[in-house]
């Protein structure tokens, strides 16, 4: 065991060093954007034949430019949950205002905080207390210039209602750097294992920007210790409505998981 260092953060200083939260590492995969449900369906029936467990897609989508696409809504969610329950597949889709928090819970079996809204509040706190009882998994991203002892703080406001079941989300900074769409801080995977009682998840599809750069960071994700990842995927990226250039294709998605369970017996761990 390593002798835990005082930390800025009330009452983290006193836990002890964790480590790795189990043997398993989860994969949250699926499309940035669903679109349909036959493009939703294909890539929940890629996922299941790989044996894993969960799919993700945005229904509702944080877009920079506001003709953008901007999700299906409701009607996405309803496509996530139908393929769900087809595949047998755990749903994860982000929650981007507290007026739609009510209905992302009642369809998903999991809800994200997006990077954007790393520091906005009332709606970690409404989504703490809309998962109170349910418990449901809150996957909370890592804003776009936050510290840790920022994100780490932040964290209470989901768990301070009783739904401990919640993990962060690494998914790159926003640095001088501009060879990659996001620096990714392949060290917050260490130090929240040390500073928190939270497992950590890697999001590698956002800090690479590209699909050729996705595979190196995941195997580097799961060496430094991840208990999750994400990563994008789509049957036709090329014509994909959003993030069209960092999604791999269902073959390159295959690829890579079969890579990432080599890599992971290393440690013995699983992919699930």
């Amino acid at each position: 065991m390593s002798e835990l260092k005082p930390s800025p953060l009330k009452g983290i200083s006193d836990l002890p060093y964790y480590g790795t939260r189990g043997d398993t590492i989860t994969l949250f995969a699926g499309p940035c954007s669903v679109e349909s449900q036959e493009q939703f369906d294909e890539v929940a029936q890629c996922i299941a034949d790989e044996g894993l467990t969960w799919i993700r897609g945005g229904a509702f989508k944080p877009r920079t430019n506001p003709h953008s696409f901007q999700g299906l809504g409701e009607q996405g969610l309803q496509i996530m949950a139908r393929a769900g329950e087809a595949y047998g597949l755990k749903t994860l889709t982000e929650v981007m205002d507290s007026a739609h928090c009510p209905m992302v819970h009642e369809y998903a079996d999991g809800l994200q905080v997006g990077a954007r809204n790393c520091q906005n509040y009332s709606l970690l706190a409404t989504i703490g207390k809309a998962t109170a009882q349910s418990r449901k998994m809150v996957l909370y991203k890592r804003g776009l210039a936050s510290t840790i002892a920022e994100w780490l703080a932040a964290a209470d406001y989901l768990t301070q209602d009783g739904n401990d079941n919640v993990v962060l989300c690494e998914r790159g900074l926003r640095t001088f750097e501009t060879a990659t769409r996001f620096t990714l801080d392949i060290a917050a995977v260490p130090l929240v294992h040390k500073q928190s009682m939270l497992p950590i998840c890697v999001d590698v599809s956002h800090p690479a920007g590209v699909r050729d750069l996705v595979p190196s960071l995941a195997r580097a994700a799961i060496a430094a210790g991840c208990d999750s990842l994400m990563v994008e995927v789509h049957p036709d990226p090329q014509h994909a409505k959003s993030d069209a250039a960092q999604q791999l294709t269902l073959p390159q998605f295959r690829e890579l998981v079969a890579d990432l369970r080599q890599i992971a017996a290393v440690f013995g761990k699983t992919i699930v």
